[in-house]
């Protein structure tokens, strides 16, 4: 079993730091071939990929926080998330076709 944290924020990753989560591998896009069951999967996936962690028996925790709009799609520092009231969040996300 492996924690990994899917990132491209160098915020990100001082933030997650600071919370002393053990992370075993650290990847800019996640390969989904790479997670096995009772893997821990810690990012901001896109819903569907999320559901496919999921799918794979792994768990997903979302990296939440509270933006306000200006903030959005700007890179973040680690204490401007603590602000933000970034936090871990485990999600279980299954797919349902219409």
């Amino acid at each position: 079993m492996a924690n990994f944290f899917i990132t491209r924020h160098p915020g990100a990753l001082v933030w997650l730091n600071r919370q002393k989560f053990p992370v075993d591998i650290i990847l800019s896009h996640l390969d989904l071939s790479m997670i096995k069951p009772g893997d821990v999967v810690i990012g901001l996936l896109p819903v569907h990929l999320a559901a496919a962690v999921c799918d794979s028996g792994a768990d997903y925790w979302h990296l939440s926080m509270e933006l306000p709009y200006d903030a959005r799609g700007t890179e973040l520092t680690a204490d401007e998330m603590e602000a933000y009231g970034a936090r871990l969040e485990r999600f279980t996300v299954m797919p349902k076709s219409l």
